[in-house]
């Protein structure tokens, strides 16, 4: 088994180090760093990253990498994790989805070294860790006021990578096609297979998200054979080849009358939107049979926001 070098650090098998990769320093000179931690086993096995906060105000995903990591979780019997869980360290700082420069990293892959401040996080990944890597786990959740049901998202261009989704026992694992310039387009262009987890709403925490995370990640790892042992899943996961976005097409209160990750058929009433001053009421239908995997829970809408998601198998 080869070190891994990641920004000049070598880790050799057997080692569980943590790696403060200096990415840039703000205005005061004070040093930004990614912590990265990294653990090998002596034994061969795959490469596995798991990462979170890659937007800053997404504070579920950085919870469960605090929970895998504070309980040794990311220590495998065989192969290496690579845990990284808040990329993004200036939208953490800043409870903000991007970086100081405007810019969504997540949207500026593959990034440059010599590029804008997003630019650059994006190519600390793309040269120093994507290459070590066989697959991901990238937390993430819904947009601000987005809540979104426990689920994987993937291309699932491979029987390997729907395994893993399977594997990770989501409530849904959703056709999530390439973003340009997004981490998993980089990925699959190295072929590496990086899957999305979402749950929950920015700056919320939510239980039942996160050990759903937390259970998952602890499923791909025994998927791979770098554990032993995992929780079970409870209830098999339903694959849903596409999604729909419900939109308002009132500006109003939204009200909603669904429940996240419930049933819903064509034509079945999800809820109203009405004026405050009690002068109108217009029922929100539902445009697909599906399930609902997310909602907008901010009451105040323009014409056109998206209240509600819609997958449908």
């Amino acid at each position: 088994m080869p070190d891994i070098v990641i920004d000049g650090h070598k880790v050799s098998p057997g080692q569980d180090i943590q790696i403060n990769a200096l990415i840039a320093r703000l205005p005061t000179r004070t040093p930004i760093n990614i912590p990265v931690f990294v653990s090998r086993s002596t034994k061969p096995g795959p490469t596995l990253l798991v990462m979170a906060g890659v937007h800053g105000d997404e504070t579920n995903g950085i919870e469960i990498l605090r929970r895998i990591i504070i309980n040794n979780y990311h220590k495998p019997t065989k192969g290496t994790v690579i845990a990284i869980p808040v990329f993004n360290v200036y939208g953490f700082i800043n409870h903000s989805r991007g970086l100081p420069d405007g810019r969504d990293l997540n949207r500026s892959f593959p990034g440059s070294k010599n590029g804008s401040l997003a630019s650059r996080v994006a190519h600390f990944m793309t040269s120093e860790i994507l290459p070590q890597v066989d697959f991901g786990i990238d937390f993430h959740t819904g947009g601000a006021s987005h809540n979104n049901f426990p689920q994987i998202r993937g291309v699932f261009n491979t029987v390997k990578e729907m395994e893993v989704a399977k594997a990770f026992g989501a409530p849904f694992i959703i056709e999530s096609p390439f973003r340009e310039k997004s981490l998993r387009k980089t990925a699959d262009k190295a072929n590496k297979t990086i899957l999305v987890y979402e749950g929950g709403e920015t700056l919320r925490l939510r239980k039942k998200v996160i050990d759903t995370g937390v259970d998952g990640m602890l499923r791909v790892m025994k998927y791979l054979g770098m554990r032993d042992d995992a929780p079970e899943i409870e209830q098999k996961s339903i694959y849903l080849k596409t999604s729909t976005w419900v939109r308002a097409k009132y500006a109003g209160l939204h009200h909603a009358d669904v429940r996240n990750g419930s049933r819903v058929e064509k034509n079945e009433v999800l809820g109203l939107i009405t004026d405050p001053y009690g002068q109108f009421e217009k029922k929100i239908k539902s445009p697909v049979n599906g399930f609902v995997i997310g909602i907008n829970n901010y009451p105040v809408v323009n014409m056109g926001d998206a209240i509600l998601h819609i997958g449908s198998e």
